[in-house]
């Protein structure tokens, strides 16, 4: 029932992707969340999953991977901050291979557990800094970035396929949604909404 409802409750705040829609609308969201949030998995809200670090709010969540898929299909995605696992999760049902990069080593390992036992098995994780993407796989047809970047990572830019897009939050104060597209060596880029998201930090936890 509470998939049901928030799959209606997105629709009303306007995501039209129905893949998106049934992507978050079947994950048991309060296993991405500590017990004691648990009764607050499925608000439309962001939650604390440890480290100063949050599970995003379902809408955001739902408005990122729409903007990736909108017109465009990727195979291969990289995803900048793994987190609780939850966006990693979303994606993980919608395109071909999931690569995703945690710099905090406990929440890397522990939404590489979440993953497996939902069987998702497309997806790559890696323990490492974020700002450096993940050269060795690239390119990539999309990039999502789960925390907010003080200027858009170089390194990320130059990872993405001809074609390819990418969904950043961007700013510190003031931090603004925006979706990078590739076409050659040229870059178009659009914003899309306020947003609110911990900082994209550089280098590695252990």
């Amino acid at each position: 029932m509470a998939g049901q409802q928030l799959y209606r409750l997105l629709q009303q705040q306007g995501i039209r992707d129905d893949r998106v829609l049934r992507a978050l609308a079947c994950l048991p969201r309060a296993q991405f969340v500590d017990e004691a949030m648990a009764h607050k998995a499925w608000d439309n809200s962001a939650l604390p999953i440890g480290f100063g670090q949050t599970i995003s709010q379902p809408y955001i969540v739902a408005r990122m991977t729409e903007e990736l898929l909108t017109g465009h299909l990727p195979r291969r995605v990289l995803e900048i901050g793994t987190g609780s696992g939850f966006q990693t999760a979303v994606l993980a049902q919608l395109v071909e291979q999931v690569f995703t990069i945690e710099r905090i080593k406990a929440l890397q390992y522990q939404a590489r557990r979440r993953l497996q036992r939902l069987d998702l098995h497309n997806v790559s994780t890696k323990h490492g800094d974020g700002w450096q993407g993940w050269a060795s796989k690239a390119p990539f047809d999309a990039i999502l970035v789960t925390a907010a970047a003080r200027e858009t990572p170089e390194a990320l830019l130059s990872q993405l396929a001809d074609g390819g897009r990418m969904v950043i939050p961007v700013g510190e104060l003031r931090q603004s949604l925006w979706r990078y597209e590739r076409q050659g060596n040229n870059f178009s880029r659009t914003e899309l909404e306020p947003v609110r998201f911990v900082p994209l930090v550089k280098g590695e936890l252990e």
